[in-house]
Parts: C-alpha cells; structure tokens; sequence
C-alpha cells in the first residue's frame, strides 16, 4: 500500500503545480491546510483508483481555490454550508482546469452512490433541506431526480455561478438563511398543528368526562427553531468514507534532512594543520631528531614523478575545454562587405564578412569529500596520491578547491561539552555531536602553505600504513565512517562555496573505500512517567519511511541496503544542485571487487574491465560516475626501474607493474577529466 500512496501523492503535487506536502496519516478524514500548505490523506483501504483519485483531487482543489484566511470573522453561516458551496466551487474549477477530471469525478461519485454512500435507499429526498438537496446535486445530481422550486433553483444557480471564494461566501450565506427560514417555517407550522391537536384532545377528554386525563405529550416542541439548521449528507458521506480507513494501517514516516550549522562542523584550514604543528613540534623535541627524513624524501620524490600525470591531466582538459567551446562555436555576419566577393554580386547575396563566435567556458570548482575511517588505514596514503594530482591539476589550471575529511574523533577531548550541530527536531535526521569535517586542504593559502599541508597529511598517512613507533596528532586518528552526515553537510558546504569563489560548475568527488551507516531519525514518544514527550530516535523502516525534500515538493523511497541509503542522500543532492557533478572514487582490494559490482549489477563488462585495467565504472549509482580502483595497483610504482644486472623476466616484470599503474592512472584521470571540462 505505501507505493501506492506515494503514487497518490505525486498525483496531488502535479495537480497543484506546487510543491505541496503530502502525508498519509491515521486520521479519519482528508484534510488540506490551505496555510502550512499540508495535505493530509487518510490510509483509506478498500478504495478504487477512481474513488482515490477523485478524493485527491478534491483536496487538492482546495489547495488551489480555497483561499488561507479565517472566514469566520466575517460570516455568521456554519462550516458544513460553506462546505456544500466550496466543493462545488473547487470541483468545478478543477474539472475546468484538468478536463479529465470531469471522468474522474462523474465515475467516483457513481461508485459512491451506487454503494449508497450518502444513504440515500428508503429515503424521501423531497422532505431534504436544500443544503442537502444542493450537495447531493452537485456530486450525485446525475443519478437523482431532484426537483427545486423556483425560489431554490435561483440558489442553485448562484452556486453553480460561484468563481471567487467571495462568491461563496455570499452563496453560503444565502443557502443558510434559506434553510433557517424555512426551518423556521416548518417548525410554527408544527406548533399550530400541535395547539389544534391539543385543543381537540382536551375537548375530547371534557366531553368524555375524564376529571384527570393524561396530560397531553408535548415534550418534542421545544424551541428547534433557533438550532442551526444540518447537512446531514455531508456527515454521511465522511462517515462512510471514515469507514474505509485502516486505523491499523502502517503510518508513513516523513523524513527531513537537517540544515547543519557549518560552524560548528568544519574545523577550519588553519586549526587543523596548527594541531598537526605543535603535535610533531613537541615529538621532534623529545626526541631531539626529526622522524620524517625519508617519508618527507617520498613525498618530495612522489611531488616530482606526478608532475607527468598532472601535465597529462592539464593537457586533457585543455583540449575538451577547447573541443566544447569550437562544438558551441557560432558563425556570424558582420555587416561589413567583402570586398573579395563583389564581383560575384549577381549570383550571390552572401557579400559580407563573417566572423566566428566562440563562447565563454565556465569556470569551474572542485570540493573533496576524503574518507578518515580506521578501514583507510593501509590505503589512506594510495588515495592521497590520487587526491594530490588532483589538487596539482587545480592549482595548474587555477581551479578553486577545497578539501574535508571526515571524522567522529577531532572532538574526543570535550565530548563532554559538545552542542548539536543542527536543530533537533521530530522528522529529521539525527547526526551525531561528534561528527566533523576536517579542512585539511584549500586553494585559497599560497603555494608554500600548501606544500607544507600536504607534506603534513602525507605524514599522517605514511604513519598509518607502515605503524610508525612515534605517533600521530591524536586528534585527526581514524574513526568510524559518517560518509552519510558529510553528504547531508553539503546541502550547505555547495552553495557556500559557489557564492565565496563564483564558479559556475562545481564538482564534488568523494574518496572512500566503503560505506557509512544509515542514519537514523528524530521521533517523539509519550512516555507514561513523563509528562512531556521525550524526542528519541528510530531506525528506518523502508516499509513506512520516506525522504522528503519540501522545497523540491519530492518524496524518496528508501531501500533497504547501506549503499541505497547512500546513492538516495545522493539522488536528493543532485536535484537540489542540477549544475554539480558529484563523483565517486572507490578504493578496494581485488578480493571484494565482485561484490562491490553486485551492488549495482555485474555485468561482463565491468568484470573485463576490472580483469584488464584493474579498475571500473559504474554509472547506475547516485553518483554521475563511480570509479572503483584497485589498491593493490595504486600501491605499486608506477617508474619504471630495475637493477642492473636483472633478468628479462625481472625488466619484462617490472615493465608490466609500471604499465600497469600508468594504464590505471591515466584512464581514470581521463574520465574524471572528461566529467569536469
């Protein structure tokens, strides 16, 4: 059933042409709140598609029509007659407005009446006041002979006429007067019938002789007159319809994501790389010599080598950025003559110079997403270098950047203290305080400083793979895996990046080598020994959950896998930013290649690809692109050297291993470059 109302409520927001809320709770009847913009439906069971649609359809006219003011402080006239007017306005308006409606409504209320709906069968619909005569015209007036009076027919027709929602309140105003009149009417002329029975009675009992006869029974002629008069079929049919709600019904659970406070989130540039500072400052001291000679000489030698890759990358995207602009190239005429053409004029009436119009590329920006999980400890140092070309590339081609890491471990010191990170409400996702996203690299220092910084995390990196005897800055160790939480984070890091450096196009790339948990959501509970609700948290249940987005007025399903929570943040990120490539770089050991296709389909393809380059493609996932790498291969060298009294079989080995790497390097540079040009 919950697809089918998620259907349902796709239904509502593409007759609305708005970004409507729409819910299905365990309420008793539908309900649209013309001020929150909140439709609300019921968890109607034993419905058709006609009925359901047809009732969608009705709220969702109230939601165009119905205007959001409180009507009630200028007109005296109960809620059900200003109902009877309105629907038939709003119905009106939509059938008018969607001409397929008029089959959808005329089929529903058949149904409904043909079930008796409005319990209709034994009754003498001529004894009905006109409010009830007038909503059963208006939704079953092609299935009834109603008969009005000329004083009744001209209240009809001010209904039907009504457009505005002023018109219906004049309408309703009419309608209800007319009823209390004749109400009114009905009840004096019962009185008099009731003083003439009366009379005859005690005439009867005085010529009878009866000295105490039995007082005459007028108990029901109180004042009805001053009630207000009832619409007794619009309490029918919303009891019927109360009827087909399951009250057992699974209740679905809308889910929103957060807006995170980015202050208390990132930690900046500069405070990251001043812990790095003092923390080896301090070591070098106690040991009175400094650890890092020969992992600083790799880095250094590392820097030089990737220079080819770097030149490689700029010269790719050079010649795309180039090919993009001469494709979008426009000829135009100058107004200016020839002069080498005049003497063709007789034949030819093209005479003027032309000109070739080439547009201006946009520019671009690069944010990175770097998974610090303790899984990355033996490949963190492999996905460094595939980062650092990339930085190299930007700073070669002055393309704006930033890089964060994400981490549940900077703020174990004071986790004590630690305040929220976003407002903790009921629908929305919990993340958790000690979640952080490390600065750890940025365009916006000279070259020096962030030579300086990447030597830096090429240290922290170097003392994960190889389990160095002197320790690393405790702050930036490994932690868990909040991929999830770093996503959502961009909802805010995106835009905030775009208006600080003005690109046109960003690109987000995250590195990782698995996935995050699924993260769970806010719930309020009532708690028998509270008196307030306490705000806890709930796994989702794909079942009953769905990802709302109210700005987009989109509903997401969720699936049940961890890579699904994932690729669903993703599909949400990429309708949010239309204009944002977001890639995935997915580093994995040979052995959990298969199952890593598994989760996206494996295909011949991927698995001959993955054979011959030791890498893949996919492109079925929430990113644009998911290049997944060996890291086996990324950790071998790509220069080709050999000792010099080798063997052919050790050249021949060592020529492979260096193709090998290359082969890989180049051909997911390749597509990440051609992604981003």
């Amino acid at each position: 059933m919950a697809v089918r109302q998620e259907i349902k409520s796709q239904l509502a927001r593409l007759l609305a042409t708005e970004d409507l809320v729409v819910e299905h709770k365990q309420v008793t009847t539908a309900q649209f709140n013309v001020h929150t913009r909140v439709l609300i439906l019921p968890l109607w069971e034993r419905i058709s598609n006609t009925v359901y649609d047809m009732l969608v359809g009705h709220e969702v006219g109230h939601a165009l029509f119905t205007p959001d003011v409180d009507w009630s402080l200028d007109l005296k006239v109960p809620q059900q007659f200003v109902n009877v007017v309105e629907d038939a306005r709003i119905e009106k308006l939509m059938k008018r407005k969607y001409l397929g409606l008029a089959k959808t409504f005329f089929n529903g209320y058949k149904e409904l009446h043909e079930k008796d709906f409005f319990e209709l069968d034994g009754e003498d619909i001529t004894g009905f006041n006109l409010a009830d005569r007038a909503n059963l015209h208006f939704k079953v007036g092609h299935f009834l002979d109603l008969a009005f009076l000329p004083a009744e027919k001209e209240i009809i027709d001010m209904i039907g006429r009504c457009e505005t929602f002023a018109d219906t309140k004049k309408a309703a105003f009419v309608l209800y007067q007319h009823c209390l009149d004749q109400q009114k009417i009905e009840h004096e002329e019962k009185v008099k019938n009731h003083e003439q029975a009366k009379m005859f009675y005690d005439e009867c009992m005085e010529n009878a002789g009866v000295e105490e006869p039995v007082p005459f029974e007028d108990d029901e002629m109180s004042d009805a007159w001053d009630d207000a008069p009832e619409v007794h079929t619009v309490d029918t049919l919303e009891s019927k319809l109360q009827e087909l709600v399951n009250d057992n019904g699974t209740e679905n659970e809308y889910i929103e994501i957060p807006k995170v406070d980015l202050s208390k989130v990132v930690i900046s540039n500069s405070e990251v790389h001043d812990e790095i500072d003092r923390d080896w400052e301090y070591q070098i001291q106690k040991i009175s010599c400094n650890p890092f000679t020969d992992v600083d000489e790799q880095y250094a030698q590392f820097k030089q080598d990737a220079q080819k890759e770097v030149s490689y990358l700029v010269k790719e995207f050079e010649c795309r950025k180039s090919a993009t602009a001469y494709a979008r190239a426009a000829t135009d005429r100058t107004g200016v003559l020839d002069t080498t053409k005049l003497q063709t004029y007789r034949f030819n009436e093209d005479l003027f110079k032309k000109i070739t119009v080439l547009p201006d590329g946009k520019n671009h920006g690069l944010v990175f997403v770097l998974d610090w999980s303790g899984s990355m400890q033996y490949v963190l140092q492999d996905t460094i270098k595939q980062l650092y070309n990339l930085m190299w590339f930007c700073r070669k081609v002055q393309i704006p950047f930033e890089v964060y890491a994400f981490t549940q471990d900077w703020s174990r010191e004071e986790r004590g203290n630690l305040k929220s990170c976003y407002e903790r409400q009921e629908g929305v996702f919990m993340i958790e305080d000690e979640f952080n996203l490390m600065n750890l690299f940025t365009s916006k220092v000279n070259g020096k400083t962030l030579d300086h910084q990447m030597r830096n995390v090429w240290r922290i990196a170097n003392c994960f793979r190889v389990a160095t005897h002197y320790a690393y800055p405790m702050r930036l160790i490994l932690s868990g895996t909040p991929l999830n939480e770093a996503l959502v984070s961009l909802h805010q890091i995106l835009p905030q990046f775009q208006k600080e450096t003005g690109v046109e196009k960003v690109h987000c790339i995250v590195l990782t080598d698995g996935e995050g948990n699924i993260l769970p959501y806010h719930k309020e509970v009532q708690r028998h020994w509270e008196d307030e609700p306490y705000l806890g948290t709930r796994n989702i249940n794909p079942n009953k959950c769905f990802l709302r987005d109210r700005k987009l007025g989109k509903v997401y399903k969720f699936g049940w896998a961890w890579h699904q929570f994932t690729d669903l943040i993703l599909e949400n990120l990429k309708d949010n930013f239309p204009k944002v490539n977001f890639i995935g770089i997915r580093v994995l050991p040979s052995r959990e290649a298969r199952s890593f296709m598994k989760l996206y389909g494996v295909t011949e393809k991927l698995e001959r690809e993955w054979k011959r380059n030791k890498s893949f493609t996919i492109k079925n996932s929430g990113y644009d692109a998911y290049f997944a790498m060996s890291s086996t291969v990324l950790a071998e060298d790509a220069e080709f050297e050999v000792e010099e009294d080798a063997t052919k079989a050790q050249i021949k080995r060592a020529f492979v291993k260096s193709l090998k790497t290359k082969k890989l390097n180049k051909k997911v540079l390749g597509e990440f470059v051609e992604l981003v040009a």
